[in-house]
């Protein structure tokens, strides 16, 4: 089966080994539970915003059909000071092509909530207001378990975790580790696992 990953730097793993990428993670856990899932075409880029992706998406195409389809986009809306309206409507878009791409069934598809960059090291260094990325992290990903829950789509949210685990990040202070990303894929893999199997 084939597994498309949609999204931006949480999705490329900026700052780890490939193979340590939560959704490369995702693929060989379920290799490991014996279903045939090949490594994940990710098309992500550190830094895309909801329309950055969608163009890229544009570029990539033709994509044809996959059997599971993740999308984790937002940090960079909220990191650039775009507003939430803008990215309802942006991510309610994203999300009928992610839809698309698995063929039209929404049961194949899941969305992963965009983690709190306010918590690490790298927010405290440019002097942000942790207490107010935090709130609009929240905001943003209310809108995109909103929408997901509106689609029929699957909300894996992983923020709690990432606050929990504030120091699992990369050398970049900012992104996720690889020990990160292996938490992200636990939270995963029961929805990819039951996904597949429908």
């Amino acid at each position: 089966m084939r597994y498309l990953a949609l999204g931006d730097s949480y999705t490329i793993g900026e700052g780890v080994d490939a193979s340590l990428r939560w959704p490369v993670q995702l693929a060989r856990a379920l290799r490991e539970e014996q279903i045939a899932l090949r490594d994940p075409r990710i098309i992500a880029t550190t830094g895309w915003t909801t329309d950055e992706l969608n163009s890229a998406i544009d570029v990539a195409e033709p994509l044809g059909h996959w059997d599971l389809v993740s999308l984790l986009i937002g940090v960079n809306n909220q990191y650039r000071g775009r507003t939430v309206t803008d990215y309802r409507s942006e991510f309610r878009a994203l999300l009928a092509r992610a839809i698309g791409f698995a063929n039209g069934r929404a049961d194949r598809v899941f969305v992963v909530s965009i983690p709190d960059w306010g918590v690490t090291p790298f927010a405290k260094t440019e002097a942000r207001d942790r207490v107010n990325v935090s709130a609009e992290i929240d905001a943003f990903n209310a809108v995109a378990r909103e929408i997901a829950q509106a689609h029929g789509v699957v909300f894996v949210d992983i923020t709690p975790a990432s606050r929990a685990n504030a120091a699992q990040v990369a050398e970049d202070g900012l992104h996720p580790d690889g020990a990160m990303y292996t938490t992200w894929t636990q939270l995963a893999l029961p929805v990819a696992r039951k996904l597949l199997a429908q």
